[in-house]
C-alpha cells in the first residue's frame, strides 16, 4: 500500500519531536522562540557572491586538464626541424637521444591559420577563439608534483587549488550548486589534492561528480518527504546559527554548517544539471554524446556548460586518471585515443558556449602538467618534459586567433615570451578582476596566494 505523507507544519514537527523526546523538547522550545523573538540574523556566508577587485572579464571558468603530459611537438607547436632530423643522434654527449619525429602531420585551421595537428582536427577548426600558448614551462618533471603545481602553484607542499581560490575570491552565484565542481572518472595524480581548499575554508573544495547511478553521494534524499527534510535543516541551522554567535570569526565552523545547506540545495538542483533528457539531438550531435550515454568526455562537456549556465564559478574536468593516459613513454600512437575522446567533444563546448551567447564572459582553460622530450625515450615514446609545452585559452577576455610565445627549433626550450605557470595562473586571476598579488588568506603567520612570490599577469593576450 502506497503511505500518502501530508504536508508537515513547524506545530508538527515540534508534536513529533515531544513524543520521541519529551526531555529535549522545552529546550528546543526555547531556542527557536528566542531567536525568533530577537530577530536572529543569520552570520556571514562564505559562499555569498563577492565583487571582483575590478572589471572582470570572465564570470565563470571550464578548466580542462590533460593528465599525463599531452605532447606540444604532437598536437599545437609544430617543428619541421625535428621531421628532418628524426632519427639523428640530439647531441655529441655521451647518452644522447636520437630526436623523434612528430606522427601526426599539423595544418592551419581557422581565419588566423595557427597550425594544430591532425590529432585536434576539431578543435583546429576553432582556432579563431583560441589564444595558443607555446611557452609554458613549470618546475618539475615528476606527474604528482607537475599537477599540483599546475593546479596550486605549489611542487613541494599542499595548497589550495586554483578552483578553491576562485570560489574563495568570488564565492557562488547559485547557493544550491558548489562553487566548485570536479567532472573526473578516475583520481588523477596527487589524488583530491588537486581540488582540495587546503587552508581556505572547506566550503570552497572542489565537489567531484561521477557518470552513473550516484554523481554524487547522498544525493538521493532520505527524509520521507522534502517539506519534512526542510523542517529539520531549518531547526538544525538555528541551532548552528546559536551556536555560532560569538564564534563569527571561526571559517571552519561557517565552512561546515554552510556545507549543510548546500548539500540541501544539491538534492533538489543537481539531478535536474544532470538529466539531459531535454538537450536536443542536434546538441548532443555537436559534442559527439549518443542519447542516453554518460561516458567520455562528450558528457563531461555538456554537463560543464549546464553547471555553468547554473552559476557555478569553476568547473574542472579531467579526462582521465593517473594510469592508461597521455604518459606515452613507449608509444606515440597512444595519443591517437585519447584525442578522440576530448577532440571533438571541447570543439562542441566551444561552438555551443559561443551560440548561446556564453562565451564572451567564460573562460575556458586547456592544459596539461608538462610536454614531452623532441628525444625518444623508447624507440617510438617521449619523456617528460617540464621545460616547454602548450597550453590555451579561449573566451572570457582572451584574444582569440592567436598565438603566444616560441620555442626553439626542436620544441625543447621557449626563447620567446615564456610563461611560467605562476604567469599563467596570474592572468586566468587577471581576467576574473583579481590581481593576484592580493588575494590572499592569513595561515600559519603569512600571507598565502596561488601565485607564491612570483607571476606576471600576460597582457599582451587580454583582448
Amino acid at each position: 500500500m502506497e503511505r500518502v505523507f501530508q504536508p508537515c507544519s513547524r506545530r508538527t514537527l515540534l508534536r513529533s519531536l515531544a513524543a520521541g523526546s519529551s526531555l529535549l523538547l522545552p529546550g528546543i522550545l526555547q531556542t527557536v522562540l528566542s531567536d525568533e523573538a530577537r530577530g536572529a540574523t543569520a552570520p556571514i556566508d562564505p559562499l555569498a557572491p563577492k565583487p571582483p577587485q575590478f572589471p572582470a572579464r570572465a564570470k565563470r571558468i571550464i578548466f580542462m586538464n590533460m593528465s599525463g603530459g599531452v605532447s606540444h611537438l604532437d598536437t599545437f607547436d609544430p617543428k619541421p626541424r625535428l621531421y628532418a632530423d628524426g632519427g639523428k643522434i640530439s647531441s655529441n654527449r655521451p647518452g644522447a637521444r636520437p630526436f623523434l619525429a612528430p606522427f601526426w602531420k599539423f595544418q592551419r585551421g581557422g581565419k588566423c591559420g595557427a597550425e594544430v595537428s591532425d590529432l585536434f582536427p576539431n578543435v583546429r577548426e576553432c582556432m579563431d577563439d583560441i589564444c595558443l600558448i607555446r611557452s609554458m614551462h613549470g618546475d618539475h618533471n615528476d606527474h604528482f608534483q607537475a599537477t599540483l603545481g599546475i593546479h596550486t602553484g605549489s611542487v613541494t607542499f599542499a595548497r589550495p587549488s586554483i578552483g578553491s581560490w576562485v570560489s574563495y575570491g568570488l564565492g557562488t552565484m547559485n547557493q544550491n550548486l558548489p562553487s566548485f565542481v570536479v567532472l573526473a572518472p578516475y583520481l588523477p595524480y596527487a589524488g583530491s589534492q588537486v581540488w582540495s581548499s587546503d587552508f581556505l575554508p572547506g566550503c570552497h573544495q572542489g565537489t567531484r561528480v561521477l557518470a552513473g547511478d550516484e554523481p554524487i553521494p547522498d544525493l538521493k534524499r532520505r527524509s520521507v518527504s522534502p517539506e519534512i527534510q526542510e523542517m529539520e535543516l531549518g531547526l538544525l541551522a538555528k541551532f548552528n546559527r546559536r551556536h555560532q554567535l560569538g564564534r563569527e570569526n571561526d571559517p571552519a565552523l561557517a565552512a561546515r554548517i554552510k556545507s549543510f545547506e548546500t548539500a540541501f540545495g544539491m538534492q533538489a538542483e543537481m539531478p535536474e544539471v544532470l538529466d539531459l533528457r531535454g538537450e536536443t539531438d542536434a546538441t548532443l550531435d555537436l559534442y559527439g554524446l549518443p542519447r542516453g550515454s554518460t561516458k567520455g568526455f562528450a558528457w563531461q562537456c555538456i554537463i560543464a556548460r549546464r553547471l555553468a549556465e547554473r552559476g557555478v564559478r569553476f568547473i574542472e574536468l579531467i579526462d582521465t586518471g593517473s594510469s592508461t593516459n597521455w604518459d606515452s613513454h613507449s608509444d606515440m600512437h597512444a595519443h591517437g585515443p585519447l584525442a578522440q575522446n576530448v577532440d571533438r567533444p571541447i570543439a562542441g563546448l566551444l561552438k555551443d558556449l559561443k551560440n548561446r551567447g556564453m562565451l564572451d564572459d567564460t573562460l575556458v582553460v586547456w592544459t596539461t602538467e608538462f610536454g614531452r622530450t623532441p628525444t625518444t625515450d623508447a624507440p617510438k615514446g617521449r619523456s617528460h618534459h617540464m621545460s616547454c609545452y602548450s597550453s590555451w585559452m579561449a573566451g572570457g577576455g582572451v584574444r582569440g586567433g592567436m598565438t603566444y610565445g616560441v620555442s626553439d627549433t626542436y620544441g625543447d626550450k621557449p626563447v620567446e615570451n615564456p610563461v611560467h605557470v605562476h604567469d599563467f595562473h596570474a592572468t586566468i586571476l587577471y581576467l576574473l578582476g583579481f590581481d593576484h598579488t592580493k588575494l590572499t588568506f592569513r595561515h600559519a603567520g603569512r600571507d598565502f596566494r596561488l601565485t607564491d612570490v612570483s607571476g606576471t599577469v600576460i597582457k599582451d593576450i587580454v583582448a
